[in-house]
């Protein structure tokens, strides 16, 4: 691929238009709330200051929204927004200030770091990190701009740090990673439902609903958590493991099922193979045994398992508490063993799911964001994977790099030998959300060039040689892939602020520098037009879905092919929102039982750390809080961090409700207010993971890796605590970072400076 020196005077394309600032038309567009995988339908109206907007009637909310939803039109025009690029006063001097800077000075910065790193280092020495939160033109087009303009293996995303494990357990088991192969509202119809390590309740409050109705019919709800959550507390039956060990439950679940007589044989023995494996590892769990390891009752596991196998029609859900381990592979596997023995895969109002946590986690794995991954979910390292794409993108297939370095194993190889020594960060925080986050933020640190692309300065680009304004999720197009494989169209509402680009247009402008001038469109339509002919044939087959399908229709479930593989015209497959009914997509039609073992946690407590950390999220905040943090509504309803603490340990600590508390790990401290319940394990530690500084949670965290998904083991570490002071101590209310002096920031008031306008592609 040529990589010519690009004319100092090449024009940047120019996406962004001026917004009124007051007046305007104002229009209402139907679209989704930025946040979550279950992308709930909204009506945003904008034209004038400010965009207002109201829940919308879509399958997966209904009408509801959460209270993050209800505030992200907030967001549009914060005075926190960047509206101008950044770059480091002094070129190579990460202590300079950040400082206000030309399209062209930044860009060209970005593509000095490029080409130094590329001579100096080789292709790999470049890398991109993507997130979960991206369109799936955008996450498309990042893989292929990793691939085929910078011809580098290391890209990967925060997708890695989120739905991994269940990801590898789906494809083992089933052959195909779809997170809910059958629609949420399915689950309004089921006779038992059991969700292990999810807190919806808290997390995805609009899904709620489905699951109230359900249990309005008189159906039965089993969760897992080692908190009484707000879920745990309306359940029929709450089972409380011991961080860690849900692997354990489940075998034990699994021989309770086999001692009682409640295996399906008819369906194990027609759909499914590899029973006896499994089996033969659960057969050493008995219940005794169980609840000595996870501290989960005799009776209490007995009875969960007789109500899912008594139902008629049943569900089983893992979510984040389950999989964000080192051996959150297994544990899935661990629970798909037991849904398989009870015959609810595939099986219509019955089945087996994980939930996607992020906007788009499930689309940006399916189209090239992962180390390993292609669109369509083809593997790197398939060659009739590499042809079909290949051809698509017009490139020779010996051309394309080989599989890369999953998301840690790339961050903590940072400005290392052989590692990644300038590094494109879209649409995540990796240095408040990646595991030993103080590690992670040494290594950031040891680049030669960092270069973040967003629409606040978060902690990360707080870091970056070379920060670039962006698009906001209301002000591009583009199609988001929810927790049920649904395909849906995020409409653009409004227009982006003059002198900010999108990811496409950066994307595009940095290709046209770096001398590929042709493959990078900026019209989303465009790029999916492209990303349905990669996907064609693919486990995730897009290609029979179009944009004027989406328009119309609420949504689409992939996979969805083209008749004959013909993309050119609309297609007549109706997508498939229930998997399995016939068969599954492995090699002989059958769903896999897969033995798997138990290993305690590598990390015990002791006397010097006696307790369990575990991590989570709560209802007003969203992932690192770049965005939620900001919203004056949320922070009033979370202040600040607070770890939940067992009245008994607290006391045992002279800590009161509302003292401080200081948190350390083997890998650093934080400090939390603390919060007395009995709602969580006696040992065990609580503390939400959206905070940064002195309340990073992910600076405590283990980056021990799962063997097969990679995913660090963010759920259980040992910790030990002491009381850190009065509530009035400190305030722990931190800011999360401001623009720097001079930049221009919103709302809009005005145009700013724009980039010129490239020609037409």
């Amino acid at each position: 691929m040529a990589t010519t020196t690009a004319p100092a005077d090449r024009p940047v394309l120019a996406l962004a238009r001026t917004r009124p600032a007051g007046g305007g038309v104002r229009r209402t567009t139907r679209t989704h709330c930025p946040y979550c995988s279950l992308q709930c339908g909204i009506r945003l109206t904008a034209g004038g200051r400010p965009a207002e907007l109201e829940p919308d009637d879509f399958p997966t909310n209904r009408g509801g929204l959460c209270s993050k939803g209800w505030t992200a039109a907030e967001l549009l025009d914060h005075p926190d927004r960047l509206l101008t690029p950044l770059v480091r006063a002094v070129t190579g001097d990460r202590s300079s200030a950040l400082r206000p800077a030309t399209w062209e000075e930044a860009l060209d910065r970005v593509v000095a770091g490029i080409r130094d790193s590329q001579e100096r280092y080789g292709r790999d020495a470049v890398g991109c990190f993507g997130g979960g939160g991206m369109t799936n033109e955008k996450a498309y087009a990042l893989g292929k701009f990793a691939r085929v303009v910078l011809r580098t293996s290391a890209i990967d995303y925060n997708g890695r740090f989120c739905m991994s494990s269940a990801a590898g357990a789906l494809n083992r088991a089933y052959g195909v990673d779809r997170g809910l192969p059958f629609p949420l509202a399915d689950l309004a119809e089921a006779d038992a439902l059991m969700v292990v390590g999810g807190n919806p309740a808290a997390t995805m409050p609009p899904a709620m609903q489905h699951l109230d109705a359900a249990r309005a019919r008189g159906a039965s709800l089993v969760v897992v958590d080692p908190r009484r959550t707000a879920t745990a507390a309306g359940a029929t039956l709450h089972l409380a493991p011991v961080p860690g060990t849900d692997l354990a439950l489940a075998l034990g679940m699994l021989h309770v099922a086999r001692r009682d007589g409640l295996v399906d044989e008819a369906y194990v023995a027609a759909r499914t193979t590899g029973y006896a494996s499994a089996v033969a590892a659960a057969n050493g769990w008995w219940p005794d045994r169980v609840e000595r390891v996870t501290g989960v009752p005799v009776a209490d596991l007995t009875r969960a398992v007789h109500l899912l196998a008594d139902a008629e029609r049943a569900v089983v859900l893992s979510a984040r508490g389950a999989e964000q381990h080192a051996g959150g592979t297994d544990t899935v596997l661990g629970f798909s063993n037991l849904a398989l023995a009870l015959g609810l895969p595939g099986t219509p109002g019955s089945g087996f799911g994980t939930t996607t946590g992020q906007g788009n986690g499930q689309g940006g794995r399916e189209h090239g964001l992962k180390a390993d991954q292609l669109p369509g979910y083809r593997m790197l390292a398939d060659p009739a994977a590499r042809a079909h794409v290949a051809a698509v993108w017009g490139v020779d297939p010996a051309d394309l790099p080989a599989p890369g370095r999953s998301a840690f194993e790339m961050l903590d190889a940072l400005g290392t030998d052989g590692g990644v020594r300038t590094l494109l960060v879209l649409a995540s925080n990796v240095a408040v959300s990646a595991p030993d986050s103080g590690r992670v933020r040494a290594r950031l640190a040891a680049l030669d060039t960092l270069v973040v692309a967003d629409f606040f300065l978060s902690e990360t680009a707080a870091l970056a040689d070379v920060v670039l304004p962006t698009a906001q999720w209301a002000e591009e197009g583009g199609t988001m892939t929810n927790l049920e494989g649904r395909v849906l169209l995020r409409r653009k509402a409004l227009d982006p602020p003059e002198g900010v680009l999108d990811d496409l247009g950066i994307l595009r402008a940095l290709a046209d520098r770096l001398g590929v001038e042709r493959g990078f469109p900026t019209e989303p339509e465009e790029v999916f037009a492209e990303l349905r002919r990669a996907s064609a044939g693919g486990k995730a087959d897009y290609s029979g879905i179009t944009y004027a399908r989406l328009d119309a229709e609420q949504g689409v479930f992939w996979p969805c092919p083209a008749p004959a593989g013909d993309t050119s015209d609309a297609a007549s497959h109706p997508g498939t929102p229930r998997m399995f009914l016939d068969s599954f997509p492995t090699p002989d039609g059958r769903a896999r039982f897969v033995r798997v073992d138990f290993r305690p946690r590598a990390e015990q407590p002791d006397r010097h750390y006696p307790y369990v950390l575990t991590t989570g999220r709560t209802t007003s905040q969203y992932q690192s809080g770049t965005q939620t943090r900001r919203v004056r509504q949320l922070l009033l309803t979370d202040p600040d961090a607070r770890a939940e603490l067992h009245p008994d340990v607290a006391a045992r600590h002279g800590v009161a409700d509302g003292d401080l508390v200081r948190l350390e790990t083997r890998r650093g401290t934080a400090v939390f207010r603390a919060r007395l319940t009995d709602g969580v394990v006696r040992g065990t530690v609580f503390v939400p993971f959206h905070w940064a500084g002195l309340s990073g949670a992910n600076g405590l965290t283990d980056t021990r890796l799962d063997p097969t998904s990679r995913m660090p083991e963010f759920k259980a570490c040992a910790v030990r605590l002491e009381r850190a002071g009065g509530p009035d101590d400190l305030d722990l209310r931190a800011e999360p970072p401001g623009p720097p002096a001079g930049a221009t920031t919103g709302p809009t008031t005005g145009p700013t400076s724009s980039p010129t306008t490239g020609g037409p592609r």
